[in-house]
């Protein structure tokens, strides 16, 4: 193996590289500079906090975040499987008709539930 198998990596990696430090590098050298203390707060907002930052949190906030991330990861499945179902036959069908069942059950047991509900 010579080093010439390894130019377009390493070019794809120094323009990778380029591409992300430069605008930075610009932004910083032309960008204006005028501190102020509420610029430099801890808070983006640029002003104090109102309450503690550990107050606590609804729980149905995490788990519609989680139940989000679960469904659309399984709905992720189904492209590739889409694209090569005449090669996998009807044996994939079926079971992809499975695997649905058992989502669409599954989101409606959590619609009953009533995680699904935002107040």
């Amino acid at each position: 193996m010579s080093l010439e198998q390894y130019l377009p990596v390493i070019l794809f990696i120094l323009v990778g590289v380029a591409v992300g430090v430069i605008p930075q590098v610009i932004g910083y050298v032309l960008g204006p500079s005028r501190p102020d203390a509420a610029k430099n707060s801890p808070y983006e907002c640029g002003f104090e906090a109102f309450e503690d930052a550990r107050m606590k949190f609804d729980v149905r906030y995490y788990l519609v975040a989680i139940l989000f991330i679960l469904f659309d990861l399984e709905i992720a499945f189904l492209f590739p499987w889409a694209v090569a179902l005449k090669e996998l036959g009807p044996t994939a069908f079926w079971a992809v008709v499975v695997f649905l069942g058992i989502l669409v059950v599954g989101f409606v047991y959590e619609w009953k539930k009533g995680a699904l509900d935002w107040e």
